[in-house]
C-alpha cells in the first residue's frame, strides 16, 4: 500500500525488460474472449485489468506496440515478447498475468463471449498434476536455472551470472 492507502501493483514481462508500478485502484478486471485478443495472447482469452483512474508508471523500459485495429494498440515486451497492454481511447488495460500478484486481480466479467473457444468451460474439468509429477522428466525439470524475472522489483535485471 502506499502512503495515502491507495493500493499498488507491480509488474512487467518475462525477462524483466519492461516493468510497471501502479498506483490506485484498479478497474473491473475481465477476461476477453474475442478473437483478436485470442492471437494478441496466443491463448484462449486475454485477462485484463483496466488501469483508468490510477496512476500507471513505466518503471523500467517501456512496451513497444502494435496498432491491431484503428482504434486500439497493444503494448509488449519487443525482448521477450510478453503481452503487457491494450491501450484503448478509453484507457489502458493491463494482461492479469503481467502483474507480480495476479493472484489479486481475479476477473469479474466476460467480454467477446461470441468468440469463445467452445472447451474454454470445461478446462476445470481436466486432470490436473503438478508440474513435479512427472516422473519421467523429474531431474530435468529440478535442474532448470530459471532465467525470468521474478515477482518483484529489481535494481538490476538481468542478473549478471545468466547466460
Amino acid at each position: 500500500m502506499s502512503l495515502d492507502n491507495e493500493p499498488v501493483y507491480t509488474g512487467g514481462c518475462q525477462c524483466g525488460a519492461v516493468r510497471f508500478r501502479v498506483e490506485g485502484a484498479l478497474g473491473e478486471p475481465s477476461i476477453c474472449h474475442c478473437r483478436m485478443c485470442q492471437k494478441a495472447f496466443g491463448s484462449f482469452f486475454a485477462p485484463l485489468a483496466s488501469v483508468r483512474g490510477a496512476k500507471l508508471r513505466w518503471t523500467r523500459g517501456e512496451p513497444k506496440r502494435f496498432r491491431s485495429s484503428d482504434h486500439v494498440q497493444r503494448g509488449f515486451c519487443a525482448e521477450c515478447g510478453t503481452p503487457l497492454t491494450y491501450e484503448a481511447p478509453d484507457g489502458v488495460a493491463l494482461a492479469i498475468g503481467a502483474f507480480d500478484k495476479p493472484e489479486e486481480v481475479a476477473p469479474r466479467l466476460q467480454w467477446g463471449i461470441e468468440a469463445k473457444l467452445p472447451y474454454v468451460d470445461t478446462l476445470g474439468n481436466l486432470p490436473a498434476r503438478a508440474t513435479m509429477d512427472d516422473v519421467a522428466h523429474a531431474d530435468y525439470l529440478a535442474s532448470l536455472i530459471s532465467n525470468q524475472h521474478p515477482d518483484h522489483d529489481t535494481d538490476q535485471w538481468p542478473r549478471e551470472n545468466a547466460k
